[in-house]
């Protein structure tokens, strides 16, 4: 890793994802020395029983700035409506215009398996665009200069900790976040408006205390930790050099290796 300081970039489908299933580790990298960016590619213009579709995207902005702000994070402007992530030329050329600016070390995002098809599209979104940094030919929208350099990538747990077809994902790292875990909880309290939201569409009664039993199962799954994320990392062809690990190797012994694939 270069002697400038990395930059952590959560890419998520919309607001409150990255505070469900990353903001722990993302906070743990701040701590590390990190700059830590949190980018919700969708603008949350459907998670509501009542108001307008510009009215709640007004109000889930402010929320994941509000959540940003107390996480110490920059917090980039979504690109798309809610069920409007479409892995497709122009939507790739506006997410790769956005990693070109901001010049990630690490990206986090959505497992290629999600149960729903935004977040499977903005996972899919982000790794191409990753990949697609330094192509001089590739034009962005707006255009934007390549850069080079090395990006690891990592994969979130699904929400629900299984595949689509209620196959279980195996993490290749598991962060140890207890000591954030309050953190963690205020930021994701800061997306107030889904409280109504989440208890009508996927009856999540007590939504806070559902964002804890998560982090405290996934620890459960570590075999050593009370509360954890966890994360596959993706192959490192095209993107970084084979065994470069700066998620391990920032944060040490927060992070278990066991299970899944790590590219050694």
């Amino acid at each position: 890793m270069s002697s400038e300081r990395p930059i952590a970039l959560a890419v998520v489908a919309h607001p409150d994802d990255a505070e469900f299933m990353i903001a722990g580790t993302l906070l743990l990298l701040q701590a590390a020395g990190a700059e830590i960016h949190l980018w919700n590619l969708a603008n949350g213009c459907l998670g509501t029983v009542r108001h307008s579709r510009e009215e709640i995207a007004a109000i889930r902005w402010r929320e994941a700035q509000e959540a940003a702000r107390l996480a110490g994070a920059t917090a980039h402007p979504p690109l798309f409506d809610d069920l409007g992530i479409f892995y497709d030329a122009r939507s790739l050329a506006r997410v790769a215009a956005g990693i070109r600016e901001i010049r990630p070390t690490m990206v986090f995002t959505h497992p290629p398996l999600d149960y729903m098809e935004d977040h499977q599209n903005a996972g899919r979104l982000a790794v191409t665009a990753v990949f697609a940094r330094a192509m001089r030919n590739f034009v962005t929208e707006p255009p934007r200069a390549p850069f080079e350099g090395s990006v690891a990538l990592y994969h979130s747990l699904p929400h629900t900790l299984c595949g689509p077809l209620g196959e279980p994902v195996a993490p290749s790292h598991f962060v140890r976040i207890e000591r954030v875990l309050a953190r963690k909880r205020g930021m994701l309290a800061a997306h107030r408006s889904q409280k109504e939201w989440l208890d009508a569409s996927q009856v999540m009664d007590a939504y806070l205390d559902e964002m804890e039993r998560i982090a405290r199962e996934v620890g459960r799954l570590s075999g050593s930790f009370a509360a954890a994320e966890g994360f596959s990392i993706h192959s490192p062809v095209g993107f970084s050099p084979a065994g470069w690990d700066p998620l391990k190797a920032l944060l040490g012994d927060e992070v278990l290796l066991q299970g899944g694939a790590r590219y050694p």
